[in-house]
């Protein structure tokens, strides 16, 4: 019986049998040879998807060099990022700043003010602020996503920002 020679590996039968006969080896060889620290199995889906793209350019008797080569140079780059990551671990870090002690105070009493303002604001005017302030909302996004109006919005926050002033300078 003659085998059918395909020109490339986009068609779904010829991806999935390349797929069930490979991708066990594959596992089994990134596993033997870097370990189960790099998730060898996500480079293996990682192989195949770069198969995927390529299906076009790489016929179905390359495919197993393909995916493996693929799949041993992306546990490289791996091993060689944790390489970098470990030397920067292991630099000592900076530990002081170019603050004065005064300012870094002021600083933390200043937050610890700002703190205890949002937590006097009413559970609707905090809710509209921090989407806001913290998330960089737009008023229109905040206003559908709390099912309310634009201007509802608006006077909730110009209304935190307004207590908030007071607060502060309260405290």
């Amino acid at each position: 019986m003659p085998r059918q020679i395909h020109e490339n590996s986009c068609e779904e039968h010829v991806f999935s049998s390349l797929f069930k006969k490979h991708s066990k080896n594959l596992h089994d060889f990134l596993y033997y040879k870097f370990g189960s620290t790099l998730n060898p199995k996500d480079k293996v889906q990682d192989a195949f998807i770069k198969l995927w793209d390529n299906c076009k350019k790489v016929p179905p008797e390359k495919a197993k060099s393909f995916l493996f080569t693929t799949a041993n140079n992306m546990m490289l780059n791996a091993v060689a990022h944790q390489k970098v990551v470990l030397k920067h671990q292991q630099k000592p870090q900076k530990k002081s700043t170019n603050e004065s002690p005064e300012f870094v105070l002021e600083e933390k009493q200043y937050n610890e003010k700002l703190q205890l303002a949002l937590e006097r604001l009413t559970e609707p005017q905090r809710v509209a602020f921090l989407m806001n302030r913290a998330e960089g909302k737009r008023f229109k996004e905040i206003a559908e996503l709390l099912d309310i109006s634009v201007k509802a919005v608006e006077k909730r926050v110009y209304g935190a920002l307004k207590k908030l002033r007071e607060d502060i300078d309260e405290l």
